[in-house]
């Protein structure tokens, strides 16, 4: 099973990656992840990703292609893959597609973790992390005992940069820009499934689960 998982800032996705990779045995594909692995062992196509990252800048598509490429074309991914941050753009989308097609394959599904702004600002705008010991916490949702201080540790809690409010509706802007033209891409194609991310992390695994049995 070969599958896509997207959705906005703040939908999850790698919650319910890591646990669709381990219920159905295929390996959970982060883009964050093939560049570290690539920048740690020095690979030709790394220290190209590295020379743009350094500088602040977006790796161009055609690095970020060739990696996600070389990835899914492992032997552990011969029985299917779960691909999450890849592709981010309808250009990367087709590439994708592309390179499937070569040998007479295609993706079974995109998941879509579909969330209102407003959910979503809620989420990313509440959470607090240590800055000593790193625990998490949401001021509504999980609040420490204490305001503004560590239940581990009683260091201080601090919201990140990330999810001060400005930053979070930056973000969104730039996802739903880059992100709309894919969705219909792949609906289109039939193979974008949409789940209702505002419900609790076991219910959005169950809904993805599913969707995913219904296919095999």
């Amino acid at each position: 099973m070969k599958i896509v998982i997207m959705g906005p800032p703040g939908a999850g996705k790698g919650t319910q990656a890591k646990s669709i990779s381990h219920k159905y045995s295929i390996p959970h594909i982060s883009t964050g992840d093939i560049f570290r692995k690539n920048i740690s062992e020095k690979t030709e196509l790394g220290n190209r990703a590295k020379s743009y990252m350094d500088n602040g800048e977006l790796v161009p598509d055609d690095i970020t292609i060739s990696l996600v490429v070389d990835r899914i074309t492992q032997s552990d991914c011969k029985d299917g893959f779960l691909l999450d941050g890849f592709p981010r753009t309808t250009f990367q989308a087709v590439a994708l597609d592309e390179h499937l097609k070569k040998n007479e394959d295609y993706l079974d599904a995109v998941i879509l973790l579909d969330l209102p702004k407003k959910f979503i600002l809620d989420r990313m705008t509440g959470r607090r992390v240590c800055t000593t010991c790193g625990a998490s916490y949401h001021i509504k949702y999980n609040p420490p005992r204490v305001a503004g201080k560590c239940d581990v540790c009683g260091s201080a809690i601090i919201q990140r940069k990330d999810d001060i409010e400005d930053t979070v509706k930056e973000r969104l802007e730039v996802y739903d820009l880059q992100t709309q033209p894919m969705l219909e891409y792949y609906n289109k194609r039939g193979i974008l499934k949409n789940i209702d991310g505002t419900q609790s992390i076991d219910s959005v695994f169950q809904s993805i689960c599913n969707v995913l049995n219904s296919m095999v």
